[in-house]
Formats: C-alpha cells, structure tokens, sequence
C-alpha cells in the first residue's frame, strides 16, 4: 500500500509541476501571443481644439517602432511616447502605428477638428494717433 501512494504522490508532484511550466511559459510568451497595443492616448477622436499646438502621449507596450503620421518617434522602455504636433485649420487625420519584434501592427486613427476663432481687433487705426496733442499749423 506504501507503493501506491507514492506513485500517487509522484503523479500529483509530476503534474503540479507541468501545470506550473505551462503557466509560466503562457505568461512569459503573452507578449508573442497578443502583440503590441496602443493605449492610454491622451485624445478623443471627433475632439474639437482651440489651440494648434497639441501634445499627444500614450503607451505602446512590446513596439519597436512607432510612428505618428508616418513619422517615427521615439519611445521609452515601458512604451511610452510624448510628441507635440501643430494642427491645421478644419479636420486633422492623426495616425499611430506601431509594429512589434514579431510583425504584429496595431494603428489607431483620430479625427481632430481645430477651430478658427475669429480675431478681434486689439486696436483701431485712430487709436494709433497721439492724444492730448494739437497739429500745430501756424
């Protein structure tokens, strides 16, 4: 009867211990399995803006390389990226794509609108003109 238990025993060692590899190597190749993603960005598709300059962050985990509309920037080692663009008047297409060390793409693409504001004038001509003080044509 000992002998049985043990082999029970060595059965139940033996499994545990395949269940913890398989688990750990799932772990370990998550980022193989589900590739790169683009998260955390800091703006809203459809968002409409005031001001030209935008700073755009957000986090790219597992990419190499990334771009904003189609120009590379850098990222650091937890995938984070900070990069500052200037919007044109009417409808900005701003697009992020990363690629990973295994091939996989992830893009996301955002549709920001700026508004033209219209200028008030800061001053009128005839404020130009010194006061307090008579032409003198004498």
């Amino acid at each position: 009867m000992n002998t049985d238990i043990k082999k029970i025993l060595k059965i139940i060692y033996l499994s545990a211990f395949l269940i913890f590899i398989i688990i750990f190597a799932f772990f370990e190749s998550k980022n193989l399995i589900f590739g790169v993603k683009i998260k955390d960005v800091n703006i809203v598709d459809g968002t409409k803006y005031i001001k030209n300059i935008v700073n755009i962050t957000g986090n790219a985990k597992n990419a190499i390389n990334l771009s904003l509309n189609d120009r590379t920037i850098s990222i650091d080692q937890k995938g984070n990226f900070n990069e500052t663009i200037a919007l044109l008047p009417g409808y900005n297409i701003i697009s992020i794509k990363a690629k990973d060390e295994f091939g996989n793409n992830d893009e996301k693409n955002y549709q920001l609108m700026l508004e033209k504001i219209q200028k008030s004038r800061i001053f009128e001509p005839s404020s130009l003109e010194p006061q307090g003080q008579e032409n003198s044509d004498s």
